[in-house]
């Protein structure tokens, strides 16, 4: 198997778990230029919100999208974004990444400004 089809193994076993939950998801997604960040409701049918670095928000603050600094502020802004929607529990699917580097430092970030899980 190659590095791409085990990390998507991994990924549906951890969203499966977060299915028998029954909570919202906050769903990231990782390349090299960019990350991504959404809130997906309990049914797994709607976005509920999302941020990413290719915002033209986010854009005008960063230099470049494939960075912490920059996670650190997509999850500075998806959990703004959450508290306007009425969330503030979710689970965390890492989309079969490592928790280390971009997405631990949306994960912390997001933790930092009011979101939970």
């Amino acid at each position: 198997m190659d590095k791409n089809i085990r990390r998507l193994r991994r990924a549906r076993k951890t969203r499966a778990k977060i299915a028998e939950l029954a909570v919202a998801r906050l769903c990231v997604h990782r390349t090299n230029s960019h990350i991504y960040a959404q809130i997906i409701d309990p049914t797994g049918g709607r976005v509920l919100t999302s941020a990413s670095t290719v915002e033209k928000d986010v854009r005008g603050q960063i230099k470049n999208g494939g960075n912490v600094e920059a996670a650190k502020l997509v999850g500075q802004r998806i959990a703004e974004k959450a508290k306007q929607a009425g969330v503030s529990a979710v689970a965390f699917d890492r989309g079969g990444n490592a928790y280390h580097g971009r997405v631990k430092a949306l994960a912390e970030a997001a933790r930092e400004h009011g979101l939970s899980f």
